[in-house]
C-alpha cells in the first residue's frame, strides 16, 4: 500500500484548484512531483491524451465539484461507486478518483485511474503517469470522515501492537529499530502532500496513517518471528485491520476538503 497514493495527491490539489485556493500551475507540480507531465486519456470531449491542466479544466467546464479518493482492496471497495469496468481497473491500481457533481448523462461521474511507467536506466529512471477516464456511477459514499478515521486507526493501531507482542513477532534489533523509528517520525509540514485548506485534523490523521502504512510495509517484508503456520496466519490476521483502517485514514484525509464538518 501507497503511503502517499497519486490518487489522493491529485484529490486533494485537485479539490484545492476547483475551490480556488491554489493556481492551475502550482497544483499540477505538486500533483506530478517529480514524474514526468501527467497525460489524461478518455476525457470526455477531448480526443486522445492531454495534459493534466487542461484535464483539470475540462473537469471544471464539466461541472465537478470535488474528487473523492478511493482506495481498494481484494474483498474491500473502499470508495468505489462501480460499474464493474471502472471498479476493476481501480482495484487492480489500487487506487482511484471519483468526480462529484459531474453534469453527465444519466447523472454519472467520472472516475480516473492512474498507470505508471518507470524507465530509463537504473539511477536515472523517471515515472510517466497516464489517468485513464471510466464511467462511473453517481453513488456519493457514506464515509470515511475525518472523526472515525481517526479513532478507528488508533484503536487499530493499538489492538494490533498488543497481538503483535502476545504472538511475539513484533522483531528485535534492526525490525525494531524501523517500527520504533516510525512511530515517532512526525514529518514536517514542508512534506505534506495535502494543500492549502485542509483542516488540522487532515494533517493529524494523514501522518499516522503514513506511520502505520510504513509499519505495514516493514511487517510485511518477511514474517517477522512467527515460526509457524499458525503464528504466521494469527500475524497476517492482526495486520488486516491495521491495514484497512489505513487505508480508510488516507481516504478521509485526503478528501477532507469535501467533509461538511471539515472546517469545524
Amino acid at each position: 500500500m501507497l503511503d502517499v497514493p497519486r490518487s489522493g495527491v491529485l484529490v486533494a490539489w485537485g479539490n484545492a484548484l476547483i475551490s480556488g485556493r491554489v493556481a492551475p500551475d502550482d497544483a499540477v507540480t505538486r500533483i506530478t512531483h517529480g514524474d514526468e507531465p501527467h497525460r489524461v486519456t478518455g476525457l470526455p470531449g477531448e480526443d486522445g491524451e492531454v495534459g493534466l491542466s487542461l484535464a483539470l479544466g475540462r473537469l471544471r467546464s464539466l461541472g465537478v465539484t470535488g474528487l473523492r479518493l478511493a482506495l481498494p482492496a481484494p474483498g474491500d471497495p473502499l470508495g468505489l461507486p462501480g460499474p464493474p469496468t471502472f471498479n476493476d481497473a481501480a482495484l487492480d491500481a489500487g487506487e482511484a478518483v471519483v468526480t462529484v457533481g459531474a453534469d453527465r448523462p444519466g447523472g454519472h461521474q467520472l472516475g480516473l485511474v492512474p498507470e505508471g511507467l518507470v524507465y530509463g536506466p537504473e539511477g536515472d529512471q523517471a515515472t510517466r503517469v497516464v489517468w485513464r477516464v471510466y464511467e462511473a456511477t453517481d453513488r456519493p459514499p457514506a464515509g470515511p470522515f475525518l472523526a472515525e478515521a481517526d479513532r478507528e486507526l488508533a484503536a487499530a493501531l493499538k489492538d494490533a501492537t498488543a497481538e503483535l507482542m502476545k504472538l511475539d513477532v513484533a522483531g528485535t534489533g534492526a525490525r525494531a529499530g524501523a517500527v520504533a523509528a516510525a512511530l515517532r517520525d512526525r514529518g514536517s509540514d514542508t512534506d505534506s502532500p495535502l494543500a492549502p485548506g485542509c483542516p488540522p485534523r487532515a494533517v493529524r490523521v494523514l501522518e499516522q496513517a503514513r506511520r502505520v502504512a510504513t509499519i505495514l510495509e516493514i511487517a510485511g517484508r518477511d514474517h517477522g518471528a512467527a515460526v509457524n503456520a499458525y503464528e504466521m496466519s494469527a500475524r497476517a490476521a492482526t495486520l488486516a485491520p491495521l491495514e484497512r483502517a489505513c487505508r480508510r485514514a488516507l481516504v478521509a484525509a485526503f478528501g477532507a476538503a469535501l467533509e461538511p464538518s471539515a472546517a469545524e
